[in-house]
């Protein structure tokens, strides 16, 4: 696999996702749409796991490490789908593109691994800067999408400590097999979530509805995981961090000329904030190390 083939191709899956996340929506609602897009996921795991004949280890860190996924997935995602019934999709990307200021915060004081040095400090406050406006945005937004954001923010920290708290597991699974084990976990907990919020299976199910969800499924859960997993062993953490600089601005565009979507001021300059305090949290620390220094 080419590195910047596979770069490229996360791109543009996960600036496309919050745009199908809200396709696979209409007419279903979204508590089949999430559910069908894991079951989808988790049979196609299943599929690759056998063809590739990767081991599904079930040992007690691999069970604790799928429970700690399955969890965090389950909030994640059932917030975001529900709060995509209120918020555009370009603002569940902007948001999204706090995971990495979130995770940092977690892994600094839950794994003691990440000292919290003046530049991650500051990019952090300017993420919380972005993120105020962002929230002060989602007042002219409509009915309900102020709490849609309010949900996001909850989903991306559910994802963020999450991920924190599978790295303080320390499993050594196969990342395929890691998916699928978090997809098995979750699975049951979607279905019951469907259950008691509808219940009722469509019987029209528009076109763009499931063309949304076969490529969630696909792509946005599986295909883009494993790139993902593929770049980070292969290329520079800092060139692997860009791609939550450039997916949350690709998504504002995609889903103002796509959907329609309206964009207010007070979200872009949230996010431009919000991207200034990634790459000050990222790259500070080599920022500082070119200025020149009194002596």
């Amino acid at each position: 696999m080419s590195l910047p083939v596979a770069f490229v191709s996360v791109i543009l899956i996960w600036s496309t996702t919050p745009l199908a996340i809200k396709w696979s929506t209409l007419g279903i609602g979204f508590s089949f749409a999430v559910f069908s897009r894991m079951a989808i996921s988790a049979l196609l795991c299943i599929l690759l796991l056998a063809l590739l004949r990767i081991r599904f280890p079930m040992h007690r860190r691999a069970r604790q490490a799928y429970l700690a996924g399955g969890l965090s997935l389950f909030g994640a995602m059932s917030l975001t789908y529900w709060s995509a019934q209120y918020v555009t999709s370009g603002l569940i990307s902007v948001l999204f593109g706090l995971s990495p200021l979130i995770t940092s915060l977690g892994a600094a004081l839950w794994l003691k691994e990440e000292s919290l040095t003046a530049n991650r400090v500051t990019g952090m406050l300017l993420g919380l800067v972005g993120l105020a406006m962002v929230f002060y945005g989602g007042f002219g937004l409509g009915a309900g999408a102020l709490m849609g954001v309010v949900a996001l923010f909850a989903a991306v920290a559910a994802q963020s400590l999450g991920l924190v708290w599978i790295k303080r597991i320390s499993d050594d699974s196969p990342p395929l097999a890691m998916t699928l084990g978090t997809l098995l976990v979750a699975l049951p907990l979607f279905f019951l979530a469907w259950w008691w919020a509808d219940g009722h299976w469509p019987t029209d199910v528009p076109e763009r509805a499931m063309a949304a969800t076969l490529y969630l499924g696909v792509f946005g859960s599986v295909l883009g995981f494993v790139l993902y997993y593929y770049m980070i062993k292969h290329m520079e953490a800092g060139r692997v961090a860009l791609i939550t600089l450039i997916t949350p601005v690709m998504a504002l565009l995609l889903g103002h000329g796509l959907n329609n979507e309206t964009v207010l001021p007070h979200v872009w300059y949230g996010t431009v904030f919000i991207m200034l305090g990634l790459s000050l949290h990222r790259w500070g620390q080599r920022w500082l190390a070119y200025l020149p220094v009194s002596r």
